[in-house]
This record gives C-alpha cells, structure tokens and sequence, in this order.
C-alpha cells in the first residue's frame, strides 16, 4: 500500500520523521529520493533528532556515510555523487549494524537495497509544501506505516 502525506512546512517534515523514529528497530532502512532541496535531509534530522543526536545533520554529499551515535546508531548514507557505482564501498554492511539506515538519493544504488525497506519520494509543491509518497517494503515497514500514519 502506497501513503502520501502533505507536509505544510519543515517543521512539519521533522515531525513526520520523529513520528516514523519512535516505532524505530533495529536494522531500520529509510531510502529517501527527490529533487534537490525537497527535504530529504530535514526528515533525516528529523529521525537524528529523535535518536537523541545533537549533532548538526547535513547531507554527506563528498564524504557519503556519516556516522552518529543515538539510542541506535543513524547511519546517513548521501549516494548521490556514486552514480551507481558502489563496488568496495561497503554500503550494504550498514544494513545489518544494528543502526537506522537513511540514504539519499536511494534510487541511484537500487540494485544494492535490501528488498525490505521503507521507500520515501519528496516531491516539491511550491515553496514550503511537499508530498511524501512513502512505500513500505516488507511487513515490518507496513507495520510501521500502520502505526504512523
């Protein structure tokens, strides 16, 4: 099943996040995609922000995974500089760290996502408003939209 949420502002999107980040587990996959400047790094303070980090989040653009400590390690994946190319990266041994997962740019690396994952696409409506369609993979995520949504 496919959600779209309307988010009016960013404070709104960050909410969205804490809301996704207190039903978290471990091994959590967010996969974020959208144009630039459409928020995909404002859900990822959001969930960084609920994880208890206080650190400043930006988007790991040139260095392409941060990572921070939390309740559960967030690991901040920015695939966007890759253009698919992941070979001696790693990226998939954050899958199973223990951490909450969210990547960037997802789209770009699909043949390396795990098949359970919760697949969110901003899309910009004018200044502040965005569209999320978010698509859980796998019945813990539909669990997780269940609960959230």
């Amino acid at each position: 099943m496919e959600y779209k949420i309307t988010t009016h502002n960013e404070l709104e999107t960050i909410e969205l996040a804490q809301n996704f980040e207190s039903e978290k587990f471990p091994n959590m996959i967010i996969c974020l995609n959208g144009e630039l400047g459409s928020g995909k790094t404002m859900f990822t303070k959001g969930i960084a922000n609920a994880l208890g980090i206080t650190e400043n989040i930006t988007s790991p653009t040139f260095s392409i995974i941060k990572e921070y400590d939390g309740e559960l390690p967030l690991y901040h994946l920015d695939v966007y500089r890759l253009d698919g190319v992941t070979d001696g990266i790693g990226i998939e041994e954050y899958y199973s760290k223990g951490g909450v997962v969210v990547i960037e740019w997802a789209n770009t690396i699909k043949d390396i996502l795990p098949e359970e994952r919760l697949d969110i696409k901003f899309k910009i409506i004018d200044e502040n408003r965005r569209v999320l369609i978010i698509q859980p993979y796998g019945q813990k995520y539909e669990e997780l939209c269940e609960a959230v949504l």
